[in-house]
């Protein structure tokens, strides 16, 4: 299938899809004269990398699982990333844990200024 093809079905822009090729992600792509020929290999590939994506992984983080487009992704790269995320989340969290409780403070002082006004 040509580029245009893999976009559709994988839910990705010709432009993302040159990208990942770029940085490796998809592995060899073969041609056909000008034209790229993409599988579904490829198109498993591409979803993955958006699903990456799309969680808060950055493309260099795909790049160290996808293992250079192989066949088979780095699965015990990708679990170490997303326990490293979660981790990440957890702390996060806290954070925003913590501000709003803030947030609760300062708010019960407005409406108690509010009050006396």
């Amino acid at each position: 299938m040509y580029i245009g093809e893999l976009a559709k079905r994988a839910g990705a822009t010709p432009k993302a899809i040159r990208l990942y090729e770029s940085l490796g992600l998809l592995g060899r792509v073969v041609r056909m004269g000008a034209y790229r020929v993409y599988t579904e290999q490829h198109v498993t590939q591409v979803r993955l990398i958006k699903q990456a994506q799309a969680m808060g992984f950055k493309l260099a983080d795909v790049g160290a699982s996808m293992d250079g487009g192989k066949v088979e992704p780095n699965w015990a790269t990708m679990a170490e990333q997303v326990d490293q995320r979660r981790a990440e989340i957890a702390q996060e969290i806290v954070r925003l844990q913590q501000l709003d409780l803030q947030l609760q403070e300062i708010n019960i002082e407005i409406r108690a200024c509010a009050e006396l006004a």
